[in-house]
């Protein structure tokens, strides 16, 4: 019951970001193109505050599990710190796009877009990374509906916030693409707004006393929280910027190939919501059972999370090979750029399965708070095999956009054979010598 609302409110994120795409894609392959490599470079920046936010969901999942209220109350607390930090530094970053891009060769035609975009995304950056901070407490406390409800809302007002700065309704702008990073800076301080009164006003939260003062930063509270969350950081840096990468990398090829490789990314990555929402549930369930002491039901928890995690990918992998012409039909009219789309969304059904595992593995990890070790097995994955085959073959020897897919491929199977063997040796080793000796698995 965890993973629903989480479940819907993943869908309704990256669901901004597919209404982003399907109504750029209306306006050409140039607008879709840009559109590819502005959320690429945001996606950088944004990975890095998720990740090191995320630490927030098990730290304080332990300490409810503990039945300890004043931990709980303190990792929210000095969660916000966190985010704030975190806002001013990568609104910082963000905000050198217009440097980086020429710097990467992106195609001239589409760098004002691009950069047009991220400018306008830098400035939602700080509200979203305040919301997660209030989304991974009320994770870990296993409340997800409000999750749920606030994620919705920010689809609905994103939605329509495209339509009016892309197309200058109700005199406006006319912003084309740049209009969808508008609309999506505005939807993120919505949310933002709506979940900080959501938590003040209801009962469930009151015992927790999380609004009622300020607290100075704490600088042990801090390094546990950064202990857990850089690696998680480092983890989700080094898969999503081997994406990243990849669009950067095709956005040198031209607008139709980068459109197509967007179409394709953007449906994975919708598809891909599922099993995260999964994992995120996972490393809660784990993390409450293992602060109860119960470390068997903890291991347990962890791989049944996995294996959900494979079977939801390994029916959107069928999904694909049956529906993958119509799939691009849904994003553009342009019969090159369909193309494109539909041969890349046939590369991503081969690597479905193992990032399910790997996403399961890694959210039942970090229920157990093991974090350091799994980022230097993503880092290898990604960087060591992922990103050498896609350059070399991609690029370097001038296969195109399926090439670099291989890449992902590649990194996404030894992630998640690594991952797992990791999962398999720290909740066994955390058993009780009894178990262990009784064979449990």
């Amino acid at each position: 019951m965890l993973a629903v609302p989480l479940i819907g409110n993943n869908l309704s994120i990256i669901g901004m970001q597919f209404a982003d795409t399907v109504m750029a894609g209306q306006l050409g392959a140039r607008d879709l193109a840009a559109l590819a490599v502005g959320v690429g470079y945001y996606h950088l920046f944004l990975l890095l505050g998720l990740g090191v936010l995320m630490a927030v969901s098990p730290s304080v999942a332990h300490a409810f599990g503990a039945n300890d209220t004043r931990g709980v109350t303190r990792y929210c607390r000095q969660a916000w710190w966190l985010a704030l930090a975190l806002g001013v530094l990568l609104v910082s970053g963000l905000l050198q796009v217009g440097r980086a891009l020429p710097a990467l060769g992106i195609a001239p035609e589409i760098l004002p877009t691009a950069v047009g975009y991220v400018h306008a995304m830098a400035w939602g950056m700080p509200a979203l990374m305040g919301f997660l901070a209030l989304r991974y407490t009320s994770e870990g406390l296993g409340r997800t509906k409000p999750i749920m409800y606030f994620g919705f809302l920010g689809l609905t007002a994103n939605v329509i916030g495209n339509w009016i700065f892309m197309y200058g309704k109700f005199g406006m702008p006319q912003l084309g693409a740049i209009g969808c990073g508008v609309a999506t800076a505005l939807s993120e301080w919505l949310m933002l707004l709506s979940m900080l009164t959501y938590m003040r006003r209801q009962r469930a939260y009151r015992e927790f006393d999380f609004f009622s003062r300020i607290d100075p930063p704490d600088w042990r509270v801090l390094r546990d929280l950064l202990r857990i969350g850089a690696p998680i950081a480092g983890s989700v840096l080094a898969e999503g910027g081997l994406f990243v990468c990849a669009a950067l990398m095709i956005g040198g090829m031209g607008a139709t190939l980068t459109a197509g490789h967007q179409i394709a990314l953007n449906y994975a990555s919708f598809m891909f919501m599922v099993p995260l929402a999964i994992s995120s549930a996972t490393t809660i369930h784990v993390g409450h059972t293992l602060g109860r002491g119960d470390h068997e039901r903890g291991r347990f928890a962890g791989l049944l999370g996995i294996g959900m995690c494979a079977s939801v990918m390994a029916l959107s992998a069928i999904g694909i090979l049956v529906f993958d012409d119509g799939i691009a039909s849904l994003y553009t009219r342009d019969p090159a750029v369909r193309e494109i789309a539909a041969g890349l969304l046939l590369m991503a059904a081969i690597f479905q399965l193992s990032d399910g595992v790997q996403v399961g593995a890694a959210g039942a990890l970090r229920g157990f708070k093991d974090t350091a070790i799994p980022m230097t097995m993503c880092i290898f994955s990604y960087w060591v095999v992922g990103f050498p085959l896609a350059y070399v073959f991609g690029v370097h020897q001038g296969g195109g956009p399926r090439y670099v897919w291989i890449g992902f491929i590649a990194g996404l199977t030894v992630s998640a054979v690594l991952l797992v063997s990791r999962y398999l040796y720290v909740s066994r080793r955390s058993l009780p010598a009894s178990a262990v000796g009784l064979g449990v698995p």
